[in-house]
C-alpha cells in the first residue's frame, strides 16, 4: 500500500469512527469507565438546590454569604488496545475481513477515549509481540494507531493470548481500561486472562466470521490454515467431520465465555456481517 493510499483508508476511517466517538460513544464511554475519584475545584457562591453538605463554611463565614465546593471529576485514564493480528485475522465471507472489524472497533474506542482526554495505547500481537505503543492523548496518536492497524506487516502467524497478557502486566504498572480484540481461536489462558482481570479493566471483543461456526457441504475441498499455511484436503460431506470441526469450534466458544466469566472480565461477540456499533453501545449501557 501506497502513502497516497494509506492516508486515504486512514481518513476514510477517521471520519466514519470519530463521527461515532462523538455523537455516540463519548458520553457512554465516559459514563462506563469512571474515574479515580473526585478533585476539588474551586468555590462558588450557594446557588439554589446546591447540596448543603458542600457549603464552605470557612469562606462563607469570611465574605458573610454562602459559598460551596466545587469538585470535578479526575481522570487520566488510560486506555490499552491489544490487537490479534495472527493469520486466522485474514478471513472474512462477507463484506469485511475480520481485521477490518477490528480496526474499525479499535478506531472508534479510541476517539472515544480521546474525547475524555485519556490516554492510549496499542499492542499488536500474534505469537509473539508484533508492536508496543506507550499510551499517549491525542488526535496525531490515535492516527498513528489507525496506520499501524492498517499497514502494520507480523512477523508471526499464530495466536498466543497468554504471551500478550503477560507482556501487558510486565508494561502497564497502573490500572488500564484494557480491550483484548481476538477471534479468540485459542485455549489455555484462562489462568493468565484471570490475573490480568484483577488489576485492569477488561473487555475481550470476538469478531468473528459466520462461515466460521459450521462447515458447509461442498464436497472435498482443499483448505488453508491461515496460522501455519499448510493445506489440507477436507471431506466436508462426511457428516463426521462437520460435527468435529463443530464440536471444536463450539469448545472454542465455550472457553472463551467461561474464562472471562471467571475472571469477572467483560465480553462483546460481534459477527463480521453485524453492526459493531449496536454491540458496544449495548455493552457500554449495561455496565453504566
Amino acid at each position: 500500500m501506497d502513502t497516497k493510499e494509506l492516508l486515504k483508508k486512514v481518513r476514510k476511517i477517521e471520519i466514519k469512527t470519530r463521527r461515532l466517538s462523538d455523537h455516540v460513544f463519548g458520553g457512554e464511554y465516559h459514563s462506563t469507565f469512571k474515574g479515580r475519584g473526585m478533585t476539588f475545584s474551586e468555590v462558588r457562591q450557594y446557588q439554589f438546590g446546591d447540596d448543603v453538605r458542600s457549603i464552605d463554611w470557612n469562606v462563607t463565614a469570611r465574605y458573610n454569604e454562602p459559598f460551596v465546593k466545587v469538585f470535578e471529576e479526575e481522570r487520566e485514564l488510560t486506555m490499552m488496545l491489544m490487537v490479534d493480528v495472527s493469520g486466522s485475522e485474514m478471513f472474512g465471507t462477507q463484506e469485511q475481513f475480520k481485521k477490518e472489524v477490528i480496526t474499525e472497533i479499535a478506531a472508534t474506542l479510541a476517539f472515544s477515549a480521546t474525547k475524555n482526554n485519556d490516554k492510549i495505547g496499542l499492542m499488536l500481537f500474534t505469537d509473539r509481540i508484533e508492536l508496543y505503543i506507550p499510551p499517549k492523548k491525542g488526535r496525531s496518536h490515535v492516527l498513528r494507531i489507525i496506520r499501524e492497524l492498517l499497514e502494520f506487516k507480523p512477523e508471526g502467524t499464530k495466536t498466543d493470548i497468554v504471551g500478550a497478557l503477560k507482556y501487558l502486566s510486565n508494561v502497564m504498572k497502573k490500572k488500564a481500561i484494557v480491550f483484548l480484540l481476538s477471534d479468540f481461536m485459542a485455549d489455555d489462558y484462562q489462568h493468565t486472562l484471570k490475573i490480568v482481570a484483577g488489576k485492569h479493566d477488561l473487555t475481550g471483543i470476538r469478531v468473528f466470521d459466520k462461515m466460521e461456526e459450521t462447515i458447509p457441504n461442498l464436497g472435498i475441498v482443499q483448505m488453508q490454515d491461515e496460522e501455519t499455511g499448510e493445506y489440507i484436503t477436507v471431506d466436508t460431506g462426511s457428516k463426521a467431520v462437520r460435527r468435529s470441526y463443530s464440536k471444536y469450534y463450539q469448545d472454542r466458544l465455550n472457553y472463551f465465555h467461561q474464562s472471562f466469566s471467571i475472571s469477572g472480565a467483560g465480553t462483546i461477540n460481534n459477527r463480521t456481517d453485524e453492526s459493531y456499533v449496536k454491540k458496544l453501545l449495548g455493552y457500554f449501557k449495561r455496565r453504566a
